[in-house]
């Protein structure tokens, strides 16, 4: 039997294709509320920050970056992602997670990965492969902030950063490459830059 030939049933026919009701969390409070800030964000990226095209000062760096960050928390998805390390945070600090000592959550153990599952998730759905390359740079250098979280949030920010980081890069250099072709083609068409002389 082939699986396209199971009958499915659409068990949330008429569910709303959209969020419903007032959202009354942000995930950027949540986040202030743990001591991470916006602009921590942004300094731990810049610690790592390389120019490129379309990148070519760390001002514009900042810039887009931050730009990327408003697009990626715009996901709800996203947003319940990094929510999630949150809360492994909180239970770990008064040990309260399933099948870890409060000690072993403090230690970081190697053999625990879960928290590296969810950074690699985070930058994975933020921005693929690339977001996933990004998330190992941060996480093996751990600039800025990463420095000082605690064993899940280090890896959910690491993830979050490295996402961002990689779509920063990305569209950037796209950006500047439509430019370029742009100027280009500007000049083909502007007859000020043709030549008078006549091959003979």
């Amino acid at each position: 039997m082939k699986l396209s030939d199971i009958e499915s049933k659409d068990l949330k026919e008429g569910q709303s294709k959209e969020l419903e009701g007032e959202i009354t969390r942000d995930i950027i409070e949540i986040l202030e509320e743990e001591g991470i800030t916006v602009q921590m964000l942004v300094d731990a990226a810049l610690e790592l920050y390389a120019p490129h095209p379309g990148l070519e000062t760390r001002e514009l760096a900042e810039e887009k970056f931050l730009k990327e960050l408003n697009i990626a928390i715009s996901d709800p998805n996203l947003c319940l992602l990094i929510y999630s390390g949150v809360l492994l945070e909180k239970e770990g600090r008064v040990g309260r997670l399933p099948n870890i000592s409060r000690s072993s959550y403090e230690k970081d153990l190697t053999f625990i990965i879960a928290d590296e599952v969810l950074g690699m998730s985070i930058s994975k759905y933020i921005s693929g492969d690339k977001g996933m390359f990004e998330f190992v740079r941060f996480d093996k250098q751990k600039p800025g902030i990463l420095a000082e979280l605690g064993p899940f949030m280090d890896d959910i920010i690491g993830g979050l950063i490295g996402g961002v980081s990689a779509n920063m890069y990305t569209r950037a250099m796209a950006e500047a490459a439509e430019k370029s072709a742009d100027k280009e083609e500007q000049k083909e068409k502007d007859p000020e830059h043709k030549s008078d002389v006549i091959a003979g």
